[in-house]
């Protein structure tokens, strides 16, 4: 027991800094559009995300946790080192873009870590990279853009109400607009908890698996469950740890959020994330998801070449493309060593 122990402390420790790191990127795209509206204080987020995101992880985590823990690389490859790699690669490449203050996509640089492993190791499930999760990447936040510029030119205008503007002096006197977007905001974290806590957990559950024996891989549920319940309080951490500046980046540098706005954005980006979570168990980018939806109001409000030289927005551009690649490369350096 001793041995199975020590075997485990390391990697666990390093699936809960990878958590701290995801809390800290994922505060954004739950409560920015709340933050950026001054319907919540900053003090009460990180309790609320970390009570929502174990919720979600719990009530509809599962598929995404099989998808990481066995889809694109063969259970039995997690071994102590291969695992430790991975989630060292994915926290640092996450602990960067906080420190910066860009929220990352921590399903993204997870996939491409186990995917830098797997190449390593000649194991990676090419179909379910290239056929099914790389295209979700692409097609998801098209949509979540698209949904909100339609809204924004066609449909919003023609709405004449004081919750449509930037007067948040009007929500003082409305508690169930205020409700409706603090509800919207819990929801997002629910969906965070049913999409991004797996990137932690899912890896320690499958080498977990391998160090118990072959009874445990047939019986890899109650793993899954327990190793949430480990790193799911972690986001809490990091969220009140790291989530502040990603969160006003966000929520108040790209563009001013109206209550109703806010509320549109962080209705359709959980959506999307959650049904990818429930149908394929596709890790998806939520920030991504977050991230084009305010692109889109942007563009409404301000035009495209505005939106576009927006220092915030050439930052978010930036990190998104380097840091997966970044957790791939490490993953695939540090195992081809070894190996």
């Amino acid at each position: 027991m001793s041995e199975l122990f020590n075997t485990l402390t390391i990697p666990f420790l390093l699936a809960m800094f990878l958590a701290i790191n995801m809390g800290g990127s994922g505060t954004a795209p739950a409560f920015s559009a709340a933050y950026g509206a001054n319907v919540l204080k900053r003090t009460l987020i990180p309790g609320l995300f970390g009570i929502m995101v174990l919720a979600g992880a719990l009530i509809a985590g599962e598929e995404v946790s099989l998808t990481l823990g066995k889809g694109l690389l063969d259970q039995h490859f997690f071994t102590p080192i291969n695992t430790s790699i991975i989630l060292l690669s994915v926290g640092l490449s996450l602990l960067i873009s906080n420190l910066i203050g860009v929220p990352q996509s921590t399903s993204q640089a997870t996939v491409l870590s186990i995917a830098g492993a797997a190449t390593a190791l000649d194991g990676l499930n090419t179909r379910k990279l290239f056929y099914e999760i790389i295209p979700t990447w692409i097609i998801l936040p098209i949509i979540a853009f698209f949904i909100m510029l339609s809204l924004s030119k066609w449909v919003f205008p023609f709405l004449k109400n004081k919750f449509f503007t930037a007067d948040y002096s009007y929500l003082k006197e409305n508690k169930a607009l205020k409700a409706l977007l603090v509800v919207s905001s819990l929801y997002v974290a629910f969906s965070i908890g049913a999409n991004n806590v797996a990137n932690a957990a899912a890896p320690i559950a499958s080498l977990t698996a391998n160090e118990i024996g072959k009874e445990s891989i047939q019986n890899f549920l109650p793993i899954i469950i327990l190793s949430v319940l480990i790193v799911a309080p972690c986001f809490a951490i990091g969220s009140s740890l790291l989530g502040h500046k990603v969160t006003k980046k966000t929520g108040k540098d790209i563009v001013v959020v109206s209550p109703f706005n806010a509320t549109i954005i962080a209705m359709i980006t959980a959506t999307l994330l959650l049904m990818a979570s429930l149908t394929k168990g596709i890790p998806t980018s939520l920030v991504q998801l977050n991230g084009a939806a305010f692109i889109a109001l942007s563009i409404s409000k301000s035009g495209f070449k505005n939106t576009f030289n927006n220092k915030t927005v050439k930052q978010f551009f930036t990190v998104w493309a380097i840091a997966p690649i970044f957790a791939y490369i490490l993953t695939f350096a540090l195992i081809s060593l070894l190996k």
